[in-house]
C-alpha cells in the first residue's frame, strides 16, 4: 500500500515538473511583453522594431527576417530556432551567439523562459 502511495506521488511530481518544464504561453506572453517588447514585436504584421519580429520564430533560419539588419555573427550562425536552441540562446545570447547586436543581458530564470519560449512556439 505504502508503495503504491509513493509511486502515485513520484508521478504526480514528475508530470508537475514535465507541465513546468512546457512553459505556460499564456505566463510566456507576459514575460515577453515585460523583456523582450521594447525591441521585438510579435503580432503576425508587428514588423521589425530594434529587433527582428519574432512572429513565426520557432522553425526559422535565423538572420532570415526579412527588413532587418542582422549582425554578421546572427547571419552566419546558421542556427535554427528551436525550443532547445532558445533555451540555450535566451540565457546569455552574447554568449550563445559572440557578436550579436542583442544587447539584452537574458532571461535568467528557467521558469520565465520555459514560458517565454511556450509563447514563442504559439505564434505560427
Amino acid at each position: 500500500m505504502r508503495t503504491a502511495s509513493l509511486i502515485a506521488s513520484l508521478l504526480l511530481a514528475t508530470s508537475s515538473l514535465a507541465a513546468h518544464a512546457a512553459g505556460d504561453a499564456q505566463r510566456g506572453a507576459e514575460v515577453f511583453d515585460n523583456e523582450c517588447s521594447d525591441c521585438h514585436t510579435a503580432p503576425p504584421k508587428g514588423g521589425n522594431g530594434k529587433g527582428p519580429a519574432l512572429f513565426g520564430i520557432v522553425g526559422r533560419n535565423a538572420g532570415s527576417v526579412a527588413g532587418y539588419d542582422y549582425s554578421d555573427a546572427n547571419k552566419a550562425s546558421h542556427f535554427v530556432w528551436t525550443a532547445e536552441q532558445l533555451e540555450a540562446y535566451l540565457p546569455n545570447p552574447k554568449a550563445a551567439m559572440p557578436g550579436t547586436k542583442m544587447r539584452y543581458s537574458g532571461v535568467k530564470d528557467a521558469a520565465e523562459r520555459a514560458d517565454v519560449i511556450a509563447f514563442l512556439q504559439s505564434l505560427k
